[in-house]
């Protein structure tokens, strides 16, 4: 274990404070700790320490934080705690970067965070910053929010971004689904799904996966007819294998029929891709460079790098994101729209809502969440926090750039 742990601690979480205007993020004194040389598997035995010093200085204010800051100087490096952003390799020659948020609704708090980390970057290093709107579930479709993400994004970008409609490029998902069933990868599968779950279970081959690539070919094409495959009578599947230690990488699907009119598109589409076919798809086409995203995605990531592998495309360099747990803030826009309809909010401006439309309204700039995003930074540990402290660091950073 490093030597005098528990000082360095503090001292960290002192200056990462003091350089944020007296909040300190765990992320950022765990790098600093590993600088010194701290073990991961130490993690879980110092995460609870960490956490403890950062609650205790909260309380202290800014002056009292540099006063304290003064005894634990000496011990830490000035370069050990991250100050700015994490340097991304490979990223010379400029980045393309994304965030995908559902059709669901418009953005919260936290998509505004997530999608201010990766447009720091694009900033940093030159390049294009792209935001797809998931929206291949007919049945969680918000038809108002392609208008409100919209004007989130280009409120948080400075109409910098590129903005996608997933459902806008059907024939390009198709066309892949055709590529990796010729390619002897995919294969349309008609078991139900208790039948594909045993076999996956017991790791063996589901009778479906020995068609040949015209058996698939001729299947595929009875799932988009419309008066072949019915809804739940068919999937295509990607050919990973059954024996696959990890279940969730075993045969996993890539396409279903789904006949819920959508939105957007009505009835024109009868088959619908799932994430990862969407998702490679639509990075690949793009030319994504590099990725920031929940750690929740780490199976998604894997099964995608195994659809580029079979374009023989790169894979972007990846970094996950912890979770933010908030203790009195709740974060579903799904669930938000159900109440607005109900009348307990106004609207998605609703002051009492966290979402960019209110937060805009209430005088927040795009630059406060692009400072957060900096200071919260790339970090795989999750972190509680209550909205108290998380919107006092946003107002500071918010007052810093009034004008």
């Amino acid at each position: 274990m490093i030597k005098e742990i528990d000082k360095k601690i503090y001292g960290y979480a002192l200056k990462n404070a003091i350089h944020y205007g007296g909040k300190s993020n765990s992320g950022a004194v765990l790098s600093a700790l590993f600088n010194e040389g701290l073990e991961k598997s130490k993690v879980k035995e110092v995460m609870p320490k960490i956490q403890k010093v950062i609650n205790e200085i909260s309380k202290l204010n800014l002056d009292e934080q540099k006063k304290e800051f003064e005894k634990y100087s000496e011990i830490i490096s000035e370069r050990e705690v991250r100050v700015g952003l994490p340097e991304l390799p490979n990223a010379e020659k400029g980045v393309i970067m994304r965030i995908a948020p559902s059709a669901s609704g418009p953005l919260h708090v936290m998509h505004g965070i997530n999608l201010s980390l990766s447009f720091d970057y694009v900033k940093k290093y030159g390049g294009k910053m792209i935001v797809r709107i998931e929206d291949t579930n007919p049945e969680n479709i918000d038809k108002n929010s392609y208008k409100l993400i919209k004007e989130d994004t280009n409120f948080l970008t400075n109409n910098e971004a590129e903005i996608f409609i997933q459902s806008d490029r059907m024939d390009l998902y198709y066309s892949y689904s055709a590529s990796l069933i010729e390619k002897g990868k995919a294969y349309v599968c008609t078991c139900s799904g208790d039948e594909f779950r045993e076999f996956s279970k017991n790791q063996k081959d589901c009778p479906c996966r020995k068609k040949n690539v015209k058996e698939n070919v001729l299947d595929w094409e009875k799932m988009l007819n419309k008066k072949g495959f019915k809804e739940g009578e068919a999937v295509l599947r990607f050919k990973s294998t059954m024996s696959h230690k990890n279940p969730a990488m075993r045969d996993f699907p890539l396409a279903r029929i789904n006949e819920t009119p959508h939105p957007r598109q009505k009835k024109k589409y009868k088959v619908w891709p799932l994430m990862n076919l969407s998702v490679a798809t639509d990075d690949m086409d793009m030319k994504m460079t590099h990725i920031i995203r929940g750690k929740d995605h780490r199976d998604n990531s894997e099964r995608q790098k195994l659809i580029f592998e079979t374009f023989k495309v790169n894979f972007p360099w990846t970094a996950f994101l912890g979770r933010t747990h908030f203790k009195e803030m709740e974060l579903s826009t799904s669930k938000f729209r159900k109440e607005i309809e109900e009348g307990k909010y106004s609207g998605w401006g609703d002051p009492k809502l966290p979402t960019i439309q209110s937060l805009k309204k209430r005088g927040y700039k795009p630059q406060a969440f692009w400072k957060m995003a900096e200071h919260l930074g790339l970090s795989e540990v999750d972190k509680i926090i209550s909205s108290k402290d998380f919107f006092e660091v946003l107002n500071n950073f918010n007052k810093e750039n009034k004008s």
